[in-house]
């Protein structure tokens, strides 16, 4: 007898699902802060009045120049504050590959080839308009990156019923595709390495391992020796944020005996805020500042570097995710869960094209040194993310009847036990309790049914009793 086919995007685990909730609720609130620092950005760069102020503020230096860290804020948003977000980044992909979706190699084969189609098809979308246009090919992969923050912050303004499985499947593919794009970051936009610093990093790290290890704990301790790891790295030549994945990668994502959650998990907890509220929207507040002018934004169709940004988010990814989400089912002979229906992954590919965070940090990376063509990129990426969400919205918008009863259904707990109906089926105390709360409903309406015969033949004797009396 066959087993029977394998199911993608289907009901999470109990344990799962509450993890991505939590996960889930922190990035969306997170994405809200983003939604504002940029929209925040853009007003402070483009009213002629604040203008000044804004150039003024992002090009203003501090920090210690002997030890090679004299930086502009922007420059400590997109070096500094962004590696907090990687440290998150490091602790999520560590956590998918012991406890999540990755540690199955048939589970994580979905999100793996879905997020490699999706970075791979918007940079060849990139490099195909740029050869036919006669561009550089500097910025394939701009187009790459998803931004997870932003694109569950437009999933809470537009208010959509999105199922837990749709949602955790973006997120892994989010965790997935900041892999690659950190490699990206690591391979292609490191020059000179100083490989003294590097050497010096790496003993950092060492130690950093070596006191997880021991169970030595103290914020204490780590944060300073973060902090110079942080420094050494940046002074090396490699790009600073990959000293924050490395060492959320060191942390220990797995339960113990008698642990309820993991020394990652809990760093997580406390580290996700930080980087949600503040890190992330503080590097669009410096980030996203760019013109958007009627004849800027005309420009972005014009040249090949800021087309190719924009086909590669709104056509590439939807295309790349779709693609490889499709191929994987069809070579592994899985189905579809029987809840879902291929347009709902089309529209949470067009979803993830909106690009913002790692998108505008490679855009800076990939034509550093030319200002104007740079800030011509960020508004590709702005412009690319508005339309990849405006399809997102319109598409998912079409079936949120439906996501809304499948949300419900996962939901509806009759049983008041604190855990949805759905986990519980296979359960025989669930179906006693069941059986109980039903019982007792129908002795109550067995009682009021009851109650209402006997008002009814009161009625029909009271009246009776006054027709005997009218003919007498």
């Amino acid at each position: 007898m066959s087993a029977p086919p394998r199911k993608v995007l289907g009901r999470l685990s109990l344990p799962e699902r509450t993890f991505v909730a939590d996960a889930l609720r922190t990035e969306t609130v997170g994405g809200v802060l983003l939604l504002i620092a940029a929209v925040a950005a853009l007003i402070w760069a483009n009213v002629p009045a604040l203008h000044s102020s804004y150039e003024s503020v992002s090009h203003y230096h501090l920090g210690p120049a002997a030890l090679g860290l004299d930086l502009s804020v922007e420059h400590w948003a997109a070096d500094g504050l962004l590696a907090i977000f990687f440290f998150v980044a490091g602790i999520e992909l560590k956590r998918e590959l012991v406890a999540g979706d990755l540690k199955d190699p048939k589970a994580a084969a979905l999100p793996v080839v879905a997020a490699l189609c999706g970075m791979a098809v918007p940079a060849l979308v990139y490099a195909l308009t740029n050869l036919t246009g006669g561009g550089s090919l500097a910025g394939w992969a701009v187009p790459t990156a998803t931004d997870i923050a932003f694109a569950l912050a437009v999933l809470a303004v537009i208010g959509t019923w999105l199922p837990s499985a749709l949602r955790a499947f973006l997120l892994t593919l989010a965790v997935v595709d900041d892999l690659f794009a950190i490699l990206i970051i690591a391979v292609f936009f490191t020059a000179d390495i100083d490989f003294a610093a590097l050497g010096g990093a790496a003993a950092g790290l060492a130690v950093f391992w070596f006191l997880l290890r021991k169970g030595v704990r103290g914020w204490y301790v780590y944060v300073p020796l973060a902090l110079v790891i942080w420094a050494l790295m940046y002074n090396s030549g490699v790009h600073a944020t990959i000293a924050g994945v490395a060492m959320g990668l060191m942390l220990r994502c797995s339960t113990r005996e008698g642990e309820k959650q993991s020394p990652g998990e809990h760093i997580e907890h406390l580290v996700r805020p930080l980087s949600a509220g503040l890190a992330v929207p503080l590097f669009a507040l410096f980030s996203a500042g760019v013109s958007v002018s009627g004849g800027a934004l005309g420009d972005v169709f014009r040249q090949p570097e800021t087309l190719g940004v924009v086909l590669g988010l709104v056509v590439g990814k939807a295309l790349g995710i779709f693609g490889g989400t499709w191929l994987t089912a069809r070579f592994t002979r899985a189905s579809l869960s029987d809840d879902l229906a291929w347009a709902d992954v089309f529209a949470v590919a067009t979803l993830a094209g909106i690009g913002f965070t790692v998108s505008l940090l490679i855009g800076e990376l990939a034509f550093d040194g030319d200002a104007t063509l740079t800030d011509e990129v960020k508004a590709a990426v702005l412009l690319g993310s508005l339309i990849a969400a405006t399809l997102a919205t319109v598409l998912l918008k079409l079936r949120n009847a439906e996501y809304r009863r499948l949300y419900e259904a996962e939901e509806r707990d009759e049983d008041h036990s604190g855990i949805p109906d759905v986990y519980e089926e296979d359960d025989p105390a669930y179906h006693l309790r069941m059986a109980a709360i039903h019982e007792r409903k129908a002795a109550e309406h067995r009682r009021i049914a009851e109650l209402k015969t006997a008002e009814r033949l009161a009625e029909v004797a009271g009246g009776a009793g006054e027709e005997d009396d009218r003919r007498a």
